[in-house]
């Protein structure tokens, strides 16, 4: 583990005998300024500052309670160690007064510049390779927590929009095209479980990430009797890693997180195609707030769902960080290899990009406005009630896949005359079938078509109104 040298006149980066190097010892030669700023770390991995500095405190624990540091010595290192998290967290220059390759030797050396000698004796029995693997593993857990509650919020949203159009219809599509109408709230449910199975993924993902690598050392394990299960305790860890050499080598908990994360901004991403078409003139069902969108520098009528759209694109991106964790680890030998330095950008930018874009579409969903007779009328036309009217047949005794072919044939004929189903004459609808009576007008409306779909899941009133009230006490329950 390198710490920043100093330049000499040459422009070459000087070895001394400081202790601004973790590694010297073994080098006699000048390092390569541009290597040496190619091989830095701390522009991205500061980011673990203040969980390095828990851990180091864990470990200086430890240390005490295996007799490796006397009372004293612990008690200076954690004084230390406690003023430096102070400094970096009130001075914003802080990091920027000593160059310095990773968060990790940034930490040492202002923890030798206070205490000397003492300062080096917390590196007893560990090593870089499960000092950074701790230090991940720590910050991504504290993370999914904050991203379970980013969705929490997301979803509320959701079930506000719901309930404030709790009677809204809108046409229901596959294919993109007009299907069966549904209430607006069984559209929001619908995305409130997708992200409901994102919280449950997160949560899966953290019980892995929950383990204690730090006693591992470079790859072998520590040669120091320092109890593991005890500093995995003080820092809430669930469990200590089984093997030394895996412990170091694998990031598999990083790109298992970034697939749960790929999967939310898939379902956001969804979630944003649909508010976006929806918003079009076309469809007219929504309208974007001006707080979430943007305007055109030619054309002065637009109103642009960026946010939304931003949202979508932003997916990809996700994507693309999962795709590099798994090829920077395909074909890695056991144990550590500075390709893994790699990963924690990819993780930083993840978790960064998720925050992001859920609160944004928390913020959309917030004030967007529905067009509900737009909604309504869409609901009622291009012959979304044809399978009502087959289902009609069907309960008359007609074989399903017979009342199908007829309808098809009724609804060819209510297109030729540029009309809807339920605008046919009863003499129209019985030219077809004989078992079509009275009744069939009621069965055609969109109340008795929603009224319909009444078991579980559907779309029915009566199921919706559950289903509303059982995410609420879900999300009031943290399940």
């Amino acid at each position: 583990m390198r710490h920043n040298a100093a330049s000499d006149p040459r422009g070459k980066i000087m070895r001394d005998k400081s202790n601004k190097t973790l590694w010297g010892g073994r080098f006699t030669g000048e390092a390569d300024p541009g290597f040496a700023e190619f091989n830095r770390s701390f522009g991205f991995d500061r980011r673990l500052f203040e969980v390095d500095i828990r851990a180091s405190i864990a470990h200086c624990d430890g240390l005490a309670r295996a007799d490796v540091l006397t009372t004293d010595e612990a008690e200076q290192i954690k004084s230390a160690l406690t003023t430096v998290l102070e400094r970096g967290q009130s001075h914003a220059g802080y990091f920027d007064e000593l160059p310095a390759e990773d968060v990790h030797s940034f930490v040492e050396s202002q923890l030798v510049e206070m205490i000397g000698d003492t300062g080096r004796k917390l590196h007893t029995g560990r090593s870089r390779n499960d000092q950074v693997a701790t230090d991940l593993r720590l910050w991504l857990r504290e993370e999914i927590d904050h991203l379970v509650l980013a969705l929490s919020n997301t979803q509320a949203a959701l079930l506000d929009f719901a309930d404030a159009n709790c009677d809204a219809v809108m046409p229901g599509y596959t294919h993109l095209q007009r299907a069966q109408p549904v209430l607006l709230a069984h559209w929001c449910l619908a995305y409130f479980e997708m992200l409901t199975r994102d919280r449950e993924r997160l949560a899966d993902v953290r019980k892995r990430v929950n383990v204690l690598p730090l006693g591992s050392a470079a790859l072998s394990g520590t040669s120091y009797p320092i109890d593991r299960e005890a500093v995995a305790r003080s820092l809430g860890f669930a469990a200590v890693s089984r093997n030394s050499l895996d412990a170091v080598s694998d990031r598999d908990f990083c790109i298992e997180f970034a697939g749960a994360a790929s999967l939310i901004m898939l379902h956001l991403s969804r979630l944003a195609e649909d508010v976006i078409l929806y918003a079009t003139t076309e469809f007219g069902f929504f309208e974007l707030s001006d707080a979430v969108a943007t305007g055109s520098s030619l054309m002065p009528q637009k109103k642009n769902p960026d946010s939304m759209e931003l949202v979508r694109g932003k997916a990809g991106r996700v994507f693309g960080h999962l795709m590099a964790l798994l090829a920077v680890m395909k074909g890695l030998p056991l144990a550590y290899n500075k390709d893994m330095q790699e990963d924690k950008e990819a993780v930083f930018d993840t978790v960064d990009t998720v925050n992001a874009c859920l609160a944004v579409t928390a913020t959309v969903l917030r004030s967007l406005r529905l067009n509900e007779a737009r909604a309504r009328a869409s609901a009622g036309q291009g012959y979304l009630n044809a399978t009502e009217l087959a289902d009609y047949l069907a309960r008359k005794g007609m074989p399903f896949r017979q009342a199908h072919e007829i309808v098809g044939r009724i609804v060819m004929h209510a297109i030729g005359r540029k009309v809807e189903l339920n605008d046919l004459s009863l003499a129209d609808l019985k030219s077809f079938s004989p078992l079509v009576e009275p009744d069939v007008f009621e069965s055609l409306s969109i109340e008795r078509t929603l009224a319909t779909k009444s078991q579980t899941g559907g779309t029915a009133p009566e199921r919706v109104a559950e289903a509303l009230a059982a995410a609420r006490a879900s999300l009031a329950d943290g399940d």
